[in-house]
């Protein structure tokens, strides 16, 4: 193998076992993968059901994971591994990007910091479409770079331009929000225009515009379904920190790779490159991050995945910085070293059912371990339903008792319930509830009040187990737990 594409590879190999690593987390799944576990069990059919009423945005990663389910069967490798190949892929370009824009060195600090990036890891592990964004940006991203090298590749070809287009159209159809990657690189053109390169400018837009066209139908689309996000909070001082000093870091980086680069370098300007790390990863890193920071001002949208591909000009900004300072490839492998050491804890608790919000397989088997013949069960709220969707076998027997439409058949993830009368006949008539709720008890709809004031009012709370972000509760009907809970139950819980 060439000693070029070590960095390259390499990057490949580490992403793709730290990928591996701890790939089940200890055989859980939290929500977010839960709907993508749903969704890609259903038929195409079904599937066009699904996203005419919710999670449109998602249409072509759930398409994609009904494939690979078909093909490879279903199970957490599956559901994970299309995730961490796309990272391990992502993290190979962006080594190749910055080799080519700042040298050896700087390819093999930028790949191993993209891999070594906490979120780099959290998302590789996930069962969601951000790692495949990511990846098609970086190759767009890594597209445009040789695109602006006129001395290398033919700037009039259309082939790489189509290229171009089609990988952030692909981004853009994952995750409509990449396309604040284009602004990112709109700024790297007018940079490169500057030092020379005036017909990037007269072919860029037309990429840009194609690729914005074909995303138009989703993004109008999704804005039909804007309630999926309204649970996002606005921003504050604290959540607006960490973006801004990652905008930071990256700001350092650009400084230190800059000033040590005029001090090594030619000071003709016709000997600088068209596409600079600096002019390629500062945009990159910022103009999303800020850009969606700005938007959420007014209406509240900014969630770190959303803008994940940032993490590219990141990495390109370290690997300039540290190949600009580091002279000796044993010294910059040595502070990789040293990096993954420091990172260890996290890299850890990111393996742990723990790291994310809840878990919804743990609840289930709780389910089956608590539950006897002829019980209800009731979800507070209904999206908790996805424990069942996710583990149905453990809610073999038991009564849904506000389920009027299954999450299939209304072309929802959390299904149709019935009118709050009926839920009130039907809990009244069950001796023996079981609830899934979430572990803390926030207000939900009207349903949601109407099932837990029947059951305080005429049942008794005779268990409650929390595992993983949820609760398992059993209640009985009466002034007293007059069969005692089960085996499997926890003690009685007071109430809190």
């Amino acid at each position: 193998m060439p000693r070029s594409a070590l960095g390259p590879a390499g990057s490949a190999v580490l992403t793709l076992l730290l990928g591996l690593w701890g790939i089940t987390r200890e055989d859980s799944m939290w929500r977010d993968e839960a709907a993508t576990w749903e969704a890609a069990h259903r038929t195409v059919p079904e599937l066009g059901h699904l996203v005419q009423q919710a999670d449109v945005v998602h249409g072509l990663y759930y398409l994609f994971m009904h494939g690979v389910f078909a093909v490879f069967g279903d199970s957490l490798l599956a559901l994970r591994l299309p995730s961490v190949l796309a990272m391990a892929g992502a993290a190979a370009v962006t080594a190749a990007t910055a080799r080519r824009l700042a040298g050896p060195r700087a390819g093999l600090a930028a790949g191993a910091a993209f891999a070594l990036m906490p979120s780099t890891q959290h998302y590789a592990q996930e069962g969601r479409s951000y790692a495949l964004v990511v990846a098609a940006v970086a190759v767009a991203t890594r597209l445009l770079v040789t695109l602006a090298d006129g001395r290398r590749e033919p700037r009039t070809a259309v082939a790489p331009w189509a290229g171009y287009a089609g990988a952030m159209l692909v981004a853009a159809l994952l995750n409509w929000l990449s396309l604040l990657a284009l602004p990112a690189h709109a700024v790297t053109v007018l940079i490169a225009r500057r030092r020379g390169s005036a017909r990037l400018l007269t072919h860029w837009p037309a990429a840009a515009a194609a690729t914005t066209a074909g995303a138009l139908p989703l993004v109008l689309t999704s804005h039909s379904q804007a309630q999926q996000v309204a649970w996002i909070r606005p921003l504050t001082w604290s959540t607006a920190l960490a973006p801004l000093l990652l905008v930071a870091s990256g700001l350092l980086c650009a400084l230190a790779a800059k000033r040590r680069g005029r001090a090594a370098g030619a000071t003709d300007p016709a000997d600088r490159p068209t596409v600079s790390a600096v002019s390629l990863g500062l945009p990159l890193l910022a103009v999303p991050v800020l850009a969606l920071m700005l938007v959420s001002l007014v209406e509240p949208l900014y969630i770190d995945r959303y803008v994940l591909y940032a993490n590219i000009g990141l990495a390109v900004l370290i690997g300039a910085a540290a190949g600009a300072l580091v002279r000796s490839r044993r010294l910059l492998t040595a502070a990789v070293a040293v990096a993954f050491a420091a990172l260890l804890p996290f890299q850890l608790g990111l393996r742990t059912p723990q790291s994310r919000v809840d878990d919804v397989l743990a609840p289930a088997e709780t389910v089956a371990g608590a539950a006897r013949p002829g019980d209800g069960v009731l979800f507070i709220p209904s999206l908790r339903r996805d424990t069942a969707e996710v583990s149905p076998d453990s809610f073999t027997g038991l009564d849904d008792l506000a389920l009027a439409q299954s999450p299939t058949a209304s072309g929802t993830l959390q299904g149709t319930e019935r009118a709050p009368g009926h839920i009130r006949e039907a809990i009244l008539a069950k001796h023996r509830i079981l609830v899934v709720a979430d572990a803390d008890a926030r207000p939900g709809t009207a349903r949601d009040a109407l099932k837990r004031k029947v059951l305080a009012v005429h049942f008794t709370r005779c268990a409650d187990t929390e595992v993983r972000g949820r609760r398992v509760q059993a209640y009985e009907r009466g002034t007293s737990c007059a069969a005692g809970p089960s085996h499997a139950d926890a003690p009685p819980a007071t109430n809190r």
